[in-house]
């Protein structure tokens, strides 16, 4: 008797400003290689939910054990860090704006508090996951060229690959684009595509 191999889950958290764009396409070729592979996936596009800054009540952090803690806050991002803790593998994908990813994925990523342990009277939280049992893509893209984008705005890709260890995922490529926006209607090249599509085969796999 053969037994049913569950089909692995791919949540890409898009943190984009522009619909259809570079990063958005990138996802796209990402997801569908993932498809391919027999995946499941789902994009969830940040700009498109309720989501509320960190108030740094730090509520979240003060009971100790692996399990995320309890936000106080009442939007999607409860939902959202369902999704990702249910994944086999998480895409984190935004643009470089002013040195760094963008606002709007900055703000998600704050939110990721609950997966630290911090209570009161310690200098420093620890992190709940020990273990990275997931596989994760972090894609990123500027104005530079690769290799100049890849040195000035290596924070955007710190924080990136910083957000996914931090609910147990471990980046297992790193996609950068450049120079991209450089036309109205930005077209991701079939060469960079391709890259997408490759992560998402490895990622799925």
């Amino acid at each position: 008797m053969s037994l049913k191999v569950m089909a692995k889950m791919i949540i890409a958290i898009v943190g984009t400003y522009r619909k259809g764009a570079t990063i958005d396409t990138a996802v796209d070729e990402l997801l569908r290689a993932a498809q391919q592979q027999g995946a499941k996936t789902e994009k969830i596009f940040l700009l498109d939910k309720k989501i509320e800054f960190c108030t740094n009540c730090r509520i979240c952090v003060q009971k100790a054990g692996q399990k995320r803690g309890d936000c106080v806050i009442d939007d999607d991002v409860r939902l959202i860090l369902d999704k990702i803790d249910s994944a086999d593998g998480v895409v984190l994908a935004a643009p470089v704006n002013w040195f760094n990813i963008t606002a709007v994925m900055r703000k998600f990523i704050e939110r990721l508090l609950p997966y630290g342990y911090w209570p009161w009277g310690k200098a420093m939280p620890k992190g709940r996951i020990k273990k990275l049992t997931k596989k994760a893509v972090v894609i990123t893209s500027s104005g530079a060229p690769s290799w100049l984008g890849r040195i000035f705005f290596r924070n955007a890709l710190y924080t990136l690959k910083a957000a996914a260890k931090c609910f147990g995922a471990r980046p297992i490529k790193i996609l950068y684009f450049g120079p991209a926006a450089l036309t109205e209607k930005e077209i991701l090249s079939q060469k960079n595509k391709l890259k997408a599509y490759n992560a998402g085969k490895k990622l799925a796999s």
